[in-house]
């Protein structure tokens, strides 16, 4: 398969939004902070299951033509198979706004090109580096990350606080100049 990422215009606004597909939850990453660093676990359950989120609300012509924010999709044969949302932040972070891929495109390399994409972008702004948001159960998302070159940066056990998500926690991970 010959995947091609593309940035998102306004020729293609009919792909965006995407509908959110299920995703398969094993685990979770447990962060561990010794008061310097993370250091992280992982929990893998004993009956996997599944999980989708409810779909994005935004305006995909926020992502057009626009110097703080782009979008990117993944495409095969014609057919958008992913798609990621990154924008410049206050403290001159490229931030992640999302990241999917289809289920049957997953674990193909989609990830890794929509995220070079992404970092390539975060690069010709020239923000500081690139951070996102995930959950602590998301442990495939948080596997993916952290082997891309992410590290852990802090969590918040308070943003997830409706009743559908609250056993999940918020992981901020960042990849920062050396």
């Amino acid at each position: 398969m010959s995947y091609k990422i593309i940035r998102f215009d306004v020729s293609m606004l009919s792909l965006l939004p995407r509908p959110q597909e299920p995703f398969e939850i094993i685990g979770k990453l447990i962060p561990i902070y010794d008061g310097r660093e993370w250091k992280i676990e992982e929990e893998l359950f004993d009956v996997p299951y599944e999980k989708t989120y409810p779909n994005d609300t935004f305006d995909p012509m926020t992502y057009i033509d626009n110097p703080n924010e782009a979008a990117f999709l993944a495409m095969l044969d014609g057919k958008c198979v992913g798609s990621l949302r990154v924008g410049k932040r206050w403290n001159n972070n490229a931030f992640i706004d999302d990241l999917a891929i289809d289920r049957e495109h997953r674990g193909q390399g989609v990830g890794t090109m929509l995220m070079d994409a992404a970092v390539a972008w975060g690069k010709e702004q020239g923000p500081h580096g690139i951070s996102l948001e995930t959950q602590d159960l998301n442990l495939y998302a948080c596997r993916f990350y952290l082997k891309y070159g992410f590290k852990l940066g802090g969590i918040d056990r308070l943003v997830y606080t409706a009743p559908a998500y609250r056993k999940e926690t918020a992981l901020y991970f960042y990849i920062l100049p050396q």
